[in-house]
């Protein structure tokens, strides 16, 4: 598993991002990869090689935005014992603080203010879970509510997000009416700070409560909720300024992380159903109620319920995000080969149409078929040489044809004879 960390290094590495930057310009100009090519910049051949090979095989990038600093593994020493990254080509320094039980360090990327260090770690298997939590995301209320069936204990989590963005959304809607445009990117970027550190925190305390279980975790699968209209328009701004697949993704990597399988369920009716009998109920805004069995309880623990009682949807019990991407065909390396392969197969092959038929026919079959296409084909030709001949007399100013027949209906017929049986004499009519 490849984990970033931002270390700070307090260098001021601005003309060498500058050459940095003249470098990818040059790169999308010329698609060069020789680092000789761009010596005259005077950035370290290390560095610069790394950046053409970024900027000159993509042929869709027309313009340079921020370029970083990229340092290749070979050009980084790391000395565990210190907890120090070393690196020659800009003589820089780095203590880390991060894990040390990392394999190795992929590369680095400086920026203004930051090395983003990016390193492998070693994944815990995974292990087989006693029970089930059911983590049940909601746009209003509470960010993320947690069930375990087994003991009966609900967790709610994230409860100030709503309140969050409803408090920046009006500090920008008072920035837009007097146009404070760069101060209302800054407090936009303010709150999805908060709210991602809100995300970390949550996904942080729900493993911790599946490792302390020994539980697997149960998500809904929420893609394209967005694209659903049956909805107020009141609902319609926390719908979009909802971070669902964020924390999705911070609970996946903290799972693979201690070994806690991840799985998810059908998200349909999980508000709905009643956890205890299983009919649908009567929801309205936060509270739950079945009119079969009578159970009342807050609606999004009754949902977390059924997500943890409900079967996996993909894959099956104790698979991590890589091995559902494989079995809903979308992993990182596509099946290049096998996509290949169902390109060459024929359309009307035995195993690839279920429609087809297969056809034996015997030897007098195919000698008569064979006869009666040479036929048509002399016969065709033969209709060509009259048309021609009869062209030729017309424009001589001599009579066409004996019979009242029209030049233009017999070169039709004659062209489909000819493509009837594939005769190529007809395309040149």
């Amino acid at each position: 598993m490849i984990l970033t960390f931002n270390v700070k290094h307090n260098r001021d590495f601005t003309d060498e991002l500058k050459k940095a930057r003249r470098v990818a310009e040059f790169a999308v100009r010329t698609h060069t990869l020789s680092s000789k090519d761009v010596k005259h910049f005077g950035l370290k051949s290390i560095i610069a090689n790394q950046i053409l090979r970024k900027y000159s095989r993509n042929k869709k990038i027309k313009k340079v935005g921020h370029v970083n600093l990229t340092i290749p593994n070979q050009g980084i020493r790391v000395d565990r014992e210190k907890q120090e990254i070393y690196i020659p080509s800009l003589k820089l320094t780095l203590p880390y603080s991060f894990r040390n039980d990392f394999e190795k360090v992929n590369q680095i990327e400086v920026d203004e203010q930051y090395a983003h260090v990016s390193v492998t770690i070693p994944e815990k298997p995974v292990i087989q879970p006693q029970t089930w939590l059911g983590v049940d995301r909601n746009a209003t209320g509470h960010i993320a509510v947690v069930a375990n069936p087994q003991t009966g204990k609900v967790w709610k989590l994230g409860k100030k997000a709503e309140h969050i963005h409803m408090k920046y959304r009006e500090i920008r809607r008072k920035l837009q009416k007097v146009r404070k445009y760069r101060l209302l990117k800054r407090i936009k970027d303010r709150e999805s700070r908060i709210i991602r550190d809100l995300n970390h925190k949550v996904s942080r305390k729900i493993v911790e409560i599946a490792k302390k279980d020994n539980a697997g975790i149960k998500l809904e699968e929420l893609g394209g909720i967005r694209n659903n209209k049956k909805h107020t328009k009141s609902f319609s701004y926390g719908l979009h300024s909802w971070s669902f697949h964020q924390l999705e993704k911070f609970i996946d990597y903290k799972a693979k992380l201690e070994g806690v399988p991840l799985t998810y369920v059908e998200p349909k009716n999980t508000s709905k159903e009643c956890s205890r009998c299983g009919s649908v109920g009567i929801r309205e805004a936060k509270s739950f109620k079945c009119p079969h069995c009578g159970h009342v309880d807050h609606a999004d623990a009754n949902a977390s319920f059924n997500i943890a009682l409900r079967p996996p949807s993909v894959g099956g019990v104790g698979q991590l995000h890589v091995d559902r991407d494989a079995c809903k065909g979308s992993t990182d390396t596509p099946d290049r080969e096998g996509r290949l392969r169902e390109r060459r197969r024929p359309r009307n092959s035995v195993m690839g149409s279920r429609k087809t038929r297969l056809i034996v026919r015997s030897d007098a079959e195919i000698s008569a078929k064979a006869r009666t296409s040479e036929a048509s084909a002399e016969e065709s030709m033969s209709v060509y040489r009259i048309l021609r001949k009869s062209e030729k007399q017309r424009k001589s100013g001599a009579t066409a044809l004996s019979h009242p027949v029209r030049f233009s209906q017999l070169r039709k017929e004659a062209f489909k004879r000819g493509a009837s049986q594939n005769n190529p004499a007809c395309g040149a009519l």
